[in-house]
């Protein structure tokens, strides 16, 4: 069965507007796991500029999945091991940057990525790594001992979106999925995913878990969190 993880960052992004407690990104992801959602992904930037440490805490305690993504480095590693979430997912962070633009470098910091998966493999923490549907990152993401890998799926999403031809980069996601798929590699998706390009990529049966936020967090204010993750998980849970 294919899994929806809801990305709540930009409900934080909203209640930091005012500076205020509303609306509140706690209740918003038990609601989302009530809804349908298998799990809530946060990711704590070191900017800190929507989820807070405050709100990571307070989603550790409670009994929800957590997906929590953070850069690759060692001052959020530890965090990360502070607060002892289910998942983490090493992601590229830049700080001028409006939304993640890419994969990790694999190659550049393949000793520092290894030592940090390292870590929260010792604590049985499923560990993923952000990256661009490549064989190549795929393969060091085996070398480096990951449990899973989130293929970067904005440049699909935005040919789609534009109503531009996108079937070699679907091809080049499709064989990216079975090769990770045959090393042992659990295949997530993630970034600009939308109701039609989820459509698309659920035909994938090897990526097996689908990380959503900005639009359904967008898609929400017009028609509900409820309806959203309803309509999404018609598409991916046939």
């Amino acid at each position: 069965m294919k899994r929806l993880g809801v990305n709540i960052d930009h409900v934080a992004t909203l209640r930091n507007a005012r500076g205020g407690l509303h609306p509140n990104p706690i209740t918003v992801a038990k609601e989302a796991i009530s809804f349908g959602a298998d799990s809530i992904t946060i990711h704590l930037r070191e900017d800190r500029r929507h989820i807070k440490d405050i709100d990571l805490k307070k989603l550790s305690k409670i009994k929800i999945p957590l997906n929590l993504e953070i850069a690759c480095n060692y001052k959020m590693m530890n965090i990360a091991l502070v607060n002892n979430p289910k998942f983490v997912c090493l992601v590229p962070e830049k700080r001028k940057e409006v939304t993640t633009e890419g994969g990790l470098n694999l190659i550049k910091y393949y000793k520092k990525i290894k030592f940090i998966v390292s870590k929260f493999n010792n604590k049985k923490i499923r560990t993923s790594l952000f990256i661009n549907p490549t064989l190549k990152d795929i393969s060091y993401s085996k070398k480096i001992n990951a449990d899973c890998v989130e293929m970067h799926t904005g440049k699909i999403s935005n040919l789609i979106k534009k109503k531009k031809s996108y079937s070699i980069e679907l091809k080049k996601i499709k064989k990216c999925a079975k090769y990770a798929n045959s090393l042992g590699l659990e295949v997530h998706a993630g970034h600009g995913m939308d109701y039609k390009t989820t459509k698309i990529l659920s035909k994938i049966n090897e990526i097996k878990e689908f990380n959503i936020g900005h639009f359904i967090i967008g898609e929400a204010i017009s028609i509900g969190l409820k309806n959203v993750i309803k309509k999404i998980n018609k598409s991916i849970k046939k």
